[in-house]
């Protein structure tokens, strides 16, 4: 820290108590200037040739001065001087010394080398050019406000700071603080860190930090994304427990800083904050009770990025007293924004049809739609979780492409599991959210032996799975019986997510009969793929594959009532040949 040391003569001033000062000398004073609640008793001379404001004031023996900016601590160092007395000033008591001196009018009008052009030489050819100094005097021009404002101290650390801020790593020889985990390729370089100054202003106020920020974003020399590394750092500094989701402290004072990082300094930039952070920012500005505006933005921001959110992020805890765990109208209403949003662009660029463009937008939607089941199968897991709400949720992605459908199904079956006492009618309309022609091997082989689903869907995961395979045997599929054929959408062999009609209601209800299970169970296991060639032995094998999953169909559906369901999806997941992906 960068310090000056003014005068020569040995410090006189005396306490009497914590209200009286006094200079120790043979001579007695002859004034007295009270300060505050503290009584100064000193000698006019030297206080007169120095201070053109006293001069004005001469005309009593006792002077009040109370409005001084830095209050007594500050008027001290400045009688000091008028004495000759050491003083020492830094970045701590330079600022009020500065306005003190100001408010006494201590120029050189009236004295050569006065205090006034003493501290301006030590402002501009020190502590402007320590950027630790800046920020320590930065920080103090806060309670010294209107004066520190209008002396220029404020813009001059805030010009230094940013200009500091906006060097080149490679010139940086000045110390720092950071404690930020550093990329691998900075560590074996023991290079300076492009955020090397992010640490060292967290210690600013809300009010102060922002025009530094704002200082910096206008020099246009640092990318928006140490920016929001920035935004980042300060909000987990100065709002203990946003990390948990749980914000502590003066709700007032937490409410006011997330509203002026999300209105005033968050970047425009996508992806220069991270989707992470955002989410924290949000969740803190519905437990803080922020202005709608904020929300209303950050909620905007948050759909710009949703591909890169992760499941964990979207937990948001409900608010206190509803019964749901997880708040997921949140995660519906940020869905929403982001297919707005993925809608507007497309229509407002004229070039949306660009390939590249498209591969994009397609991209964005495969990982929303990913995490939205992922989400969905962590959400089900809520008793108190409404069917209505997941199905409302799972629908807004039903139309993103997918390549395979095996993240629906587990959160599909998911629910199933926690919710056993939903209605037939239930069961059809949250099974229709899956598309079992893209379910994976894996997540077949759990279907197949999954009592919790209705016995349609297992039949249609049963036909496309012989369907595929028959197609990877190079051989056909054969005709349907119409019982089976019934059990497929429509009859149709061609969608796995057409209507039902009212025929087949009762084919979704899994309440056949053990006769009429015996009867579907042989008719599928009679099957055989009818092929020619050397295709015959493959299509062996598969009929075979077929025949024997659908023995172990009817056993299993056969026992319907007698047991209360098994849990193969869990135990099933666990196992490397069945797990689904």
């Amino acid at each position: 820290m960068k310090f000056m040391k003014l005068g020569s003569k040995p410090d006189q001033f005396q306490t009497d108590g914590d209200n009286i000062r006094y200079v120790a000398t043979d001579l007695a004073t002859d004034i007295v200037i009270n300060v505050g609640d503290v009584k100064f008793y000193l000698h006019k001379f030297p206080l007169l040739s120095k201070s053109c404001h006293l001069q004005k004031l001469d005309e009593n023996d006792e002077i009040n001065i109370h409005d001084i900016p830095g209050g007594p601590t500050a008027f001290e160092i400045c009688a000091k001087f008028c004495y000759g007395m050491v003083v020492t000033l830094n970045a701590y008591n330079v600022v009020s010394a500065r306005c003190a001196a100001e408010y006494l009018e201590m120029y050189e009008t009236i004295e050569k080398g006065n205090l006034v052009y003493k501290i301006d030489v030590f402002l501009t050819s020190s502590i402007f050019k320590s950027w630790k100094d800046s920020i320590i005097v930065l920080q103090t021009t806060k309670s010294l406000l209107p004066w520190s404002e209008e002396l220029k101290i404020v813009s001059h650390c805030l010009d230094s700071i940013a200009s500091k801020a906006s060097f080149d790593p490679l010139r940086v020889d000045w110390s720092y603080t950071y404690n930020r985990k550093k990329l691998p390729s900075e560590k074996t370089q023991q290079i300076v860190p492009k955020d090397w100054w992010v640490e060292d202003i967290c210690q600013l106020h809300i009010d102060i930090y922002k025009r530094v920020v704002s200082t910096i974003q206008a020099k246009g020399k640092v990318s928006s994304d140490v920016i929001g590394e920035s935004l980042k750092a300060y909000a987990l500094r100065r709002l203990p427990g946003l990390s948990k989701g749980n914000v502590q402290g003066d709700t007032l004072k937490c409410r006011y800083l997330v509203d002026t990082i999300t209105e005033l300094l968050l970047p425009t930039e996508k992806s220069s904050v991270s989707c992470s952070f955002l989410l924290k920012l949000l969740q803190a500005s519905f437990v803080l009770e922020c202005r709608e505006t904020t929300s209303s933005s950050l909620m905007q921001k948050i759909a710009q990025q949703l591909d890169e959110a992760t499941m964990a992020d979207l937990l948001i805890r409900s608010p206190t007293g509803e019964m749901a765990l997880y708040n997921i109208d949140i995660v519906r209403d940020l869905v929403e924004h982001f297919v707005m949003q993925e809608g507007s662009t497309q229509s407002d660029d004229p070039d949306f049809h660009d390939v590249y463009r498209g591969l994009s937008l397609d991209a964005s939607k495969i990982k929303v739609a990913r995490l939205v089941d992922s989400y969905l199968a962590e959400a089900a897991r809520d008793s108190s979780l409404p069917l209505s709400k997941f199905v409302d949720l799972a629908a807004m992605v039903s139309a993103f492409p997918r390549l395979i459908h095996d993240g629906i199904y587990r959160a599909i079956d998911m629910y199933l599991k926690e919710h056993p006492e939903i209605t037939k009618s239930e069961k059809k309309k949250i099974c229709r959210l899956m598309d079992c022609k893209k379910l994976s091997s894996d997540a077949c082989g759990h279907a197949v032996q999954n009592e919790r689903l209705p016995l349609r869907v297992v039949v249609q995961v049963l036909f496309f799975e012989q369907a595929r395979a028959a197609a990877g045997a190079g051989s056909s599929l054969p005709d349907l019986p119409g019982s089976l054929r019934a059990l497929l959408p429509g009859g149709s062999y061609g969608s796995s997510r057409s209507a039902t009609t009212n025929t087949d209601e009762e084919l979704w209800d899994g309440d056949q009969t053990t006769e009429e299970l015996k009867s579907l169970k042989l008719e599928l296991a009679s099957l055989r793929l009818r092929n020619t060639g050397n295709t015959k032995s493959n299509a062996g094998k598969v009929d075979a594959k077929t025949a024997k999953k659908v023995s172990k169909l009817g056993s299993n559906k056969g026992r319907r009532g007698a047991n209360s369901g098994s849990d193969t999806s869990e135990e099933t997941m666990s196992t490397p040949s069945r797990r689904i992906l």
